[in-house]
């Protein structure tokens, strides 16, 4: 079963991002999940395996220019993720479609995502699912 996520999801969603995004605080993701559940311009799905929380997945609208998109606001992955013992079942797709769904409710007609170069089991997911490459970049940064 998908659940749209609310405020009361926030500490599930923050359960399994934080083995996603491992920099992050399991309280401080809490706390901007419930913000971002109640914003119109973003949602988070989780995907239940009986009771079990196995996934979830965030996306949002992006109204700034996202690479290789010729519309605004696009629909835009944010973070997907499924736990080990359950991935290979497509349950990243389920998500993935789920965050389609609203993001054309939304009146997008394009949908992006991103991974860092190095992650190949993200980019093998996001080809398999209908994505086409845009743009590879590099990001640079220095303090002044």
């Amino acid at each position: 079963m998908i659940k749209r996520a609310n405020k009361e999801d926030a500490e599930v969603l923050a359960g399994l991002a934080i083995r996603m995004w491992e920099d992050h605080n399991p309280a401080d993701l809490a706390e901007e999940f419930r913000a971002l559940v109640t914003r119109d311009d973003a949602v988070c799905f989780i995907r239940y395996v009986g009771d079990e929380p196995a996934a979830f997945a965030q996306c949002q609208l992006r109204y700034d220019y996202v690479e290789g998109t010729e519309s605004s606001p696009v629909g835009y992955l944010e973070g997907i993720f499924v736990l080990d013992g359950y991935r290979k079942n497509g349950y990243a797709a389920e998500l993935l479609a789920a965050c389609e769904r609203w993001a054309k409710e939304k009146g997008c007609t394009e949908f992006a995502s991103d991974c860092e170069l190095e992650n190949e089991g993200s980019l093998k997911f996001h080809l398999a699912v209908g994505f086409e490459e845009a743009n590879r970049i590099i990001c640079f940064r220095k303090e002044i």
